[in-house]
């Protein structure tokens, strides 16, 4: 045993020892390390300087699903489905049955129908039909179908609002405004992008501010930004050579900056501060450095780890949109990591000595320090919270557990939805307009189920078998009307059409690729609906059936999430644990912060609830418009960051608590020491991220306001009562336990280990 024992810690020093000799290369090249770097940030800025423009809007649903199959079929093979793109036309004066301004909307209609990317139109002004003008005459609706897909349908919008707005003549007696669902993604991404500028023009001042009075120097708050500035432009850069392989969602921008700067500054922070404390324990620069990497260093790398893994599991999902958040996340986690224990141990060793020499607050800290070496260890802040805890593990930890579980309580009322442009600042021209829509145009704004019978070798389904399958599922409960080319039904009572609507029906609901129905639900909310779609598809139809719609949409979405969402919390959970008990040895530490993660987020779950589906706190966190509902992918997205930057939390105190340990403190003394040695580090580096995520929940956006908000929370918590008070009389409570494992995990840990 003794032998085996010898040859793991053998093999272990010889890694380290290699792992010594690289450090003092790149040390002694120092220079080159930095020239390199710069000359790498510079390519990755000039590759990645148009990454933006390759990114769209929405990619929030799976591509393969039965719905979105539907809507591609209807999109393309359809010129009477659904429109994507609808324009009010209001008369600037009088009627728009005025012979002038009917002459413009015809001459308006004309010019669209000729656009490149439409593939039908419908007007007031070609058809007649009253549904689609107001009953004082004042304004009309033209509604166009857009071909190509979600980017492209918005490319093609984009063409035709600006030449809309171009070209005055052409709408001459009419004010034409925009929505539909390619003109609210086309202006979600347009936010998307202002947003994150004023988010920037806001956050890099109070953030400079922030790592000033954290870093105390001006060239040690310099660090993160340098870091933060090269994990933002390389991922930018790969951002844009991903978009050229598969659909990246433009929200990768804003949380590639929010995650890249936010872990910039942990990682800076903690190396930063390790460097100085062996300085103050008399090591030279040299020393010191080496010192940083291999303890706070090593750190770094296994929570960058830690936060990749947490953020892969959203690769797991076959949304687009929280597929590129994924690789963007992992992309610039790596790069943080990979930058800050590079770069920042070269610029340690090239200014050394004169990291602090340009401390605007010496003299307080100074102060602060002789009150404290007077006054006592006893004195400090967060010993006196190590003590506490200590004192009091179990009333500490059934205060904090209760105050969570009730967090907790409002999520069990969730409810999912789709984003719509409700999630548009509500005086925005498309939200504005969408809501005019639903005022003055009923039937049109109506949001249907719409179920697609694709043709048969060539053959579409014979009329009287879509009349009885029209008929039954009129007869469905929830259903208010059912639409298609053999009439309209009701309560399965059909309305035999007329010759010249029998002639209209068919040509909107009939093509060479089949026919289509349109379901009318009673509820006009999609997440009203979903039992409607299930009754829907469990119908026996005459041939293959597609359906989809809002309400179908929403079902795919919500199934597709619960039938990923096992194998992604199981890929975090396995590699949370396998990674920490590969740092400390222990098989109790990786389920207590596996737990402790999870009742932590669920409380943030419950005041996302509280507030953006209920409503509640609007004054709190700005303006938004309550749709009763939670976005089925944001919740996902919040818990794969957020459980990121929790380990993140973790591992900093854990290390200083475990490297306690081995050096021979009892478990009580250990969890004192990591925490008095690491609670001010993790509050200044949370207030950082704090800072750069309430940059999120500024933006007029609701669907940033909820990932703003939510990792705001999550941060506060896990900084606060969780790793303070939470962990700590866990721990406390656990004793010698924490640290046992089987003697033959035990010789494992021996052999592979991340510690020292």
């Amino acid at each position: 045993m003794a032998t085996v024992l010898h040859r793991e810690q053998g093999g272990k020093a010889e890694r380290e020892l290699e792992a010594g000799r690289v450090l003092g290369l790149l040390l002694r090249r120092k220079g080159v390390v930095l020239l390199a770097a710069l000359l790498l940030m510079i390519l990755a800025g000039l590759s990645g300087r148009d990454a933006g423009d390759k990114l769209t809007s929405g990619a929030y649903l799976d591509p393969s699903a039965e719905s979105q199959r539907a809507a591609e079929l209807l999109a393309e093979e359809f010129p009477g489905g659904p429109a994507n793109l609808v324009l009010i036309a209001e008369a600037s004066t009088g009627s728009v049955d005025a012979p002038a301004t009917a002459e413009s909307g015809r001459e308006l209609t004309r010019r669209l129908v000729e656009m490149p990317g439409v593939g039908g139109v419908t007007s007031y002004w070609t058809t007649l039909d009253p549904s689609l003008r107001t009953a004082d005459g004042s304004s009309a609706l033209i509604a166009l179908q857009l071909t190509g897909g979600e980017h492209v349908a918005q490319e093609t919008a984009s063409r035709i609002i600006d030449d809309l707005e171009d070209t005055e003549e052409i709408s001459s007696g009419l004010q034409v405004s925009a929505t539909g669902s390619a003109a609210v993604g086309l202006a979600v991404d347009e936010q998307a992008e202002r947003d994150l500028i004023s988010a920037e023009k806001v956050t890099f001042p109070i953030t400079l501010l922030v790592l000033l009075l954290v870093f105390g120097s001006a060239i040690a708050a310099g660090l993160p930004l340098l870091v933060g500035a090269g994990a933002v432009v390389g991922t930018l850069a790969m951002l844009g050579l991903l978009a050229e392989a598969t659909t990246m969602s433009t929200y990768a921008l804003n949380l590639t900056t929010a995650l890249g700067f936010g872990l910039a500054v942990d990682y800076s922070l903690f190396l930063v501060t390790r460097f100085r404390e062996e300085r103050r324990a008399g090591h030279t620069v040299e020393s010191a450095v080496v010192i940083a990497v291999r303890t706070a260093g090593r750190t770094v790398v296994f929570s960058a780890v830690t936060v990749a893994l947490s953020l892969s599991a959203l690769l797991l999902f076959p949304m687009p949109f929280l597929r590129s958040l994924g690789y963007a996340g992992i992309a610039v986690t790596a790069l943080a990591a990979l930058t800050s224990v590079v770069v920042v141990p070269a610029l340690l060793a090239l200014v050394g000595h004169r990291l602090d020499q340009a401390d605007l607050f010496a003299p307080i800290r100074r102060r602060i320090t002789r009150r404290r070496n007077r006054a006592g260890e006893d004195r400090r802040a967060w010993h006196r919270i190590a003590a506490l805890v200590m004192r009091r593990p179990v009333l500490i930890l059934l205060s904090v557990s209760t105050v969570l579980i009730l967090l907790v309580l409002p999520f069990l009322g969730a409810r999912f939805g789709l984003l719509d442009h409700r999630t548009l600042p509500a005086d925005h021209p498309v939200a504005r307009t969408a809501e005019q829509l639903a005022q003055d145009f009923p039937s049109a704004a109506d949001d249907p189920i719409t179920v697609v019978l694709p043709a048969q070798s060539g053959t579409a389904v014979d009329e009287n078998e879509l009349d009885a399958y029209a008929t039954r599922l009129s007869t469905l409960s929830g259903i208010s009307t059912v639409e298609t080319a053999t009439g309209h039904y009701v309560d399965g009572q059909p309305t035999a059409p007329s010759g010249t609507q029998a002639a209209a029906l068919d040509a909107r609901y009939t093509s060479a690729a089949g026919t289509w129905v349109a379901v009318t639900p009673v509820a006009a909310e999609p997440a009203d609906s979903r039992d409607v779609v299930g009754d829907i598809r469990d119908q026996p139809a005459p041939g293959e059936v597609l359906v989809g719609g809002s309400a179908a949409t929403l079902v795919d979405a919500t199934d597709a999430i619960a039938d990923r969402l096992p194998w992604a919390l199981g890929v975090i959970a396995l590699s949370t644990f396998v990674l920490l008990f590969l740092f400390t040895g222990s098989l109790l530490i990786p389920v207590k912060a596996i737990v402790t993660n999870l009742l932590s987020l669920s409380a943030t779950f419950g005041a996302l609830v509280y507030v953006f589906q209920e409503g509640h706190l609007r004054w709190l966190v700005g303006d938004f418009t309550p749709t009763g509902t939670l976005e089925t992918t944001l919740p996902v997205l919040v818990f794969c960051i957020a459980f990121g930057l929790s380990m993140d939390y973790e591992v900093f105190l854990l290390s200083r608590i475990t490297e306690a340990h081995r050096k021979g403190a009892t478990t009580t003394e250990a969890v004192a020491q990591g925490l008095q040695r690491t609670g001010g580090l993790i509050t200044a580096a949370a207030a950082i991220l704090v800072t750069v995520f309430l940059a999120l929940a500024a933006s007029n956006l609701t669907a940033l306001k909820v990932i703003g908000v939510g990792l705001t929370l999550a941060v506060v918590l896990d900084a606060t009562i969780v790793r303070a008070l939470l962990v700590p009389a866990i721990m406390r409570l656990a004793g010698e336990a924490n640290w046992w494992a089987p003697a033959p995990l035990r010789r494992l840990h021996n052999r592979l280990g991340l510690t020292d």
